[in-house]
């Protein structure tokens, strides 16, 4: 018989594929969909979040390490899965082993994947050519993109599957985010007509993250590689507000919510302090609750300095004094109605009774909704439900 901490995450699945399917409907002119499962799905367990996105038609998945990936292979994942970061020379065999296709951008690393890939006997070992138009993180710069491409397909192991680039500032609505935007997807097309002018299919040719697919249909070519928004939030400044004065409304779900319980109330009188440093001191008589969950789990220590609070019987309560390890203290005031063993939501979907979302804390706290899902530590269980 198993046992469950009172604090978990309840991941609604069936809300992650209401959010597919509303990315699915703006995806322009048959373009794939490629579903980021990268950091243990954002924070919400990558096998069971992969297994729904392959339920709700994903094309391919994107991992961003080869251990990502084996784990989806070992769990049944036979759908094409895209490396969005490097790997180590160690690593390679096993990339080669469970067919993941990765990123690459320079002869070296070329020759890299190559030689595993004949190593291990594939005659078309598929490879994505990066290409940086503006990021500035791994690419090739357009200009050499030809010559690359070359390279590849004269490479008897491997085959070129297609082209990709990353947008840095696509979420922002300032003009000049914009044209920047506009000026990294010319860059990318014309390093991409390079390589068909060179005489080369350059395969499945795809730059849209989360902010593109929601309001650059015309940069959906050949795939959509949608992330944040595939978990219930909306790409920063690209919002639900946003997306609705523009005529582009979405409906997403926050698919993710955290909750624990109240685990003792204390009586606080005037002058009493909490937590360590003493950082609060009750300025009257008071209720203190207390809750089995802190930065050991995720919930950041330095939330409390920014009015953090938390939701308890519909009602919302402020974290009191210092986030601790393992534990937080929360202000109830007195005759509150809660008790010990009420649930208490972190955040998450309105129907488990939370009262804010990862974004409304993401906003709080100066910081976005994927590191507020993502920072939850493995001891928080992920409990899957329908």
């Amino acid at each position: 018989m198993s046992c469950m901490r009172a604090t978990k995450a309840i991941i609604h699945l069936d809300n992650l594929k209401h959010n597919i399917q509303s990315i699915q409907s703006l995806v322009q002119g048959g373009a794939k969909m490629c579903i980021a499962v990268k950091a243990n799905g954002y924070g919400h367990g990558a096998v069971a979040c992969a297994r729904t996105a392959v339920e709700s038609g994903a094309d391919m998945l994107a991992v961003a390490s080869v251990e990502e990936g084996v784990e989806l292979r070992k769990n049944g994942i036979t759908i094409p899965l895209l490396l969005l970061s490097l790997c180590s020379p160690e690593e390679v065999s096993d990339l080669v082993s469970f067919h993941i296709t990765p990123f690459v951008f320079d002869s070296e690393y070329i020759q890299l994947i190559a030689a595993a890939a004949q190593k291990a006997g594939e005659t078309a070992f598929p490879v994505h050519l990066a290409v940086d138009s503006g990021m500035g993180r791994i690419g090739c710069y357009p200009a050499e993109a030809a010559s690359l491409a070359k390279e590849i397909v004269s490479t008897p192991s491997l085959t070129l599957g297609g082209m990709a680039t990353h947008f840095a500032v696509s979420d922002s609505v300032d003009k000049s985010d914009r044209l920047y935007t506009q000026v990294q997807f010319s860059r990318f097309t014309e390093a991409i007509d390079s390589v068909r002018k060179a005489g080369i299919d350059p395969g499945i040719c795809h730059c849209a993250n989360s902010a593109a697919t929601l309001i650059n249909p015309e940069m959906h070519l050949d795939m959509v590689r949608p992330g944040i928004i595939v978990y219930g939030y909306y790409a920063d400044e690209i919002d639900e507000t946003y997306l609705k004065q523009a005529g582009l409304p979405v409906s997403l779900k926050p698919v993710m919510t955290l909750e624990t319980e109240v685990c003792a109330v204390r009586q606080f009188k005037k002058g009493m302090s909490v937590g360590y440093g003493r950082t609060w001191t009750a300025d009257r008589d008071t209720e203190i609750a207390v809750l089995p969950i802190g930065y050991g789990d995720g919930l950041l220590r330095r939330f409390a300095e920014h009015g953090f609070s938390v939701a308890i019987n519909g009602r919302c309560f402020p974290v009191r004094g210092r986030i601790c390890m393992d534990q937080c203290m929360v202000e109830i005031g007195r005759e509150s109605g809660v008790h010990r063993w009420d649930k208490a939501v972190i955040f998450g979907a309105k129907e488990d009774g939370a009262l804010q979302t990862a974004d409304d804390i993401a906003r709080l706290t100066g910081t976005i909704s994927y590191e507020i899902t993502t920072c939850l530590t493995q001891r928080v269980e992920r409990v899957f439900v329908r």
